[in-house]
């Protein structure tokens, strides 16, 4: 637990750093396409586990679809939720809620689940152990749904 703990304090700091340092040479349009960018290109390597889960299971294609989760989850991304990102900028929409901005002790714990949990898969696929590959997954999953349900604005 202290763990746990710790890592969000971290994550919490190196938000707010990140955020600083990319909020001055990224405009706000730009973070929130870079970051939809990436939310989505790991919902694609989500798909392709999915895909395997319920077909013929490739543990090279999960592990590298988990390894780039997990790489995505690491990367530090909550640097692209700078100042002004919080509402939609001309034509470029975010779904994001203004509440994320207000609760970031929160934010910071439900991201440090989500890294936890993308780690976790990455390790767990390489195993090549489908129905562990399966928990981990699910596990993923509800720590994308945790931040989705408070923090995500329905279209």
């Amino acid at each position: 637990m202290k763990s746990i703990n710790t890592r969000c304090a971290l994550g919490i700091f190196a938000l707010a750093l990140s955020g600083a340092a990319v909020a001055a040479e990224v405009k706000p349009a730009d973070q929130i396409q870079i970051r939809q960018a990436g939310y989505s290109f790991m919902s694609w390597n989500m798909g392709k586990i999915k895909a395997n889960l319920d077909g013929t299971f490739d543990a090279k294609q999960v592990t590298a679809a988990a390894n780039t989760i997990a790489a995505i989850a690491n990367s530090g991304m909550g640097a692209l939720f700078g100042p002004g990102t919080d509402k939609d900028i001309g034509d470029v929409h975010t779904n994001v809620k203004p509440e994320f901005f207000q609760n970031m002790p929160e934010v910071g714990k439900l991201a440090g689940n989500f890294v936890a949990a993308a780690d976790n898969l990455a390790k767990v696929a390489a195993t090549g152990d489908a129905a562990a590959v399966k928990t981990a997954f699910g596990d993923v999953g509800k720590s994308c749904k945790a931040c989705h349900d408070k923090f995500r604005a329905k279209d």
